[in-house]
């Protein structure tokens, strides 16, 4: 099916549900949905952003700004993952814990004020990938246009392109907690201190990256044509010293560089259960 008949179908099912309340993070699949709800639906269309130590500021920034862009009607709303140890001890089903708080959060707000969904920014790509936050949403009644008329994440970013989304091409950025190698506890400070170096890093103008944090050791994951010029630009003792400032006693960057999903590899050699 071509990207504008999908456009299209995208279109009808948000005709078809009235008013729709969207889990919008800013990201680049959110924001795609909140646009096109928009487009169709003007004030009947709601997005709201969950707020918590997991979501760095500059995401909940971004978040406002171009929900404003858009012209969407934008609220917050605080989720306490935190305070759940099935969360923060951090198992493989980590996100399961996560999206139930989420829309355990919004599904009441969502009946409230009379939307009979809370929508979501999962797109097929997801459905192909170990993403066990995806059941907490479905048992809970939650809809995914983008999976549901089949479209990619590149095809999220033609359409956002397309549509005149200027953050079209923005990189994937999950939570904070992703960063964690699973059985390893989550806590706010250590949130904190990854936040503080991915924060430092893009200001140095490394837009596409991950730093993993594994006990007291930050681990820096770059696109891996970026790495050499990493190594020849970056005064590497000046950011040893900046991470230890943040927490962290030693900084290391990974050779292989970066790849989404890239602690689930142990995944691969162990048994999941959800």
């Amino acid at each position: 099916m071509a990207v504008e008949q999908k456009l299209e179908r995208l279109q009808i099912l948000f005709k078809e549900m009235d008013r729709a309340l969207i889990a919008y993070s800013g990201g680049v699949d959110s924001a795609l949905v909140a646009k096109v709800a928009f487009d169709v639906l003007g004030d009947r269309a709601l997005a709201i952003t969950a707020e918590s130590p997991s979501l760095l500021p500059d995401d909940m920034e971004d978040a406002r700004i171009q929900a404003a862009m858009i012209g969407i009607a934008h609220e917050v709303v605080q989720t306490h993952e935190m305070e759940n140890p099935n969360y923060t001890s951090n198992p493989v089903n980590r996100c399961y814990f996560c999206k139930s708080e989420l829309h355990d959060t919004l599904k009441p707000l969502a009946l409230k004020r009379g939307y009979a969904y809370v929508i979501d920014g999962v797109n097929a790509d997801d459905l192909h990938d170990y993403r066990p936050g995806i059941q907490a949403a479905k048992e809970r009644g939650a809809r995914s246009p983008l999976a549901e008329v089949g479209v990619s994440k590149a095809e999220v970013r033609e359409l956002s392109k397309r549509l005149g989304l200027t953050w079209w091409n923005k990189p994937a950025q999950p939570c904070l907690s992703s960063r964690f190698p699973y059985g390893e506890e989550i806590t706010i400070s250590k949130l904190r201190r990854v936040g503080q170096a991915e924060r430092h890093l893009r200001k140095l103008g490394w837009s596409e990256l991950r730093v993993r944090s594994e006990g007291d050791t930050a681990r820096i994951e770059l696109p891996p044509h970026q790495i050499q010029s990493f190594v020849e630009k970056t005064e590497l003792s000046s950011l040893v010293k900046t991470f230890q400032s943040f927490g962290f006693l030693y900084v290391t960057l990974d050779l292989e560089g970066y790849r989404s999903g890239k602690l689930n590899q142990v995944l691969q050699r162990q048994p999941v259960e959800v």
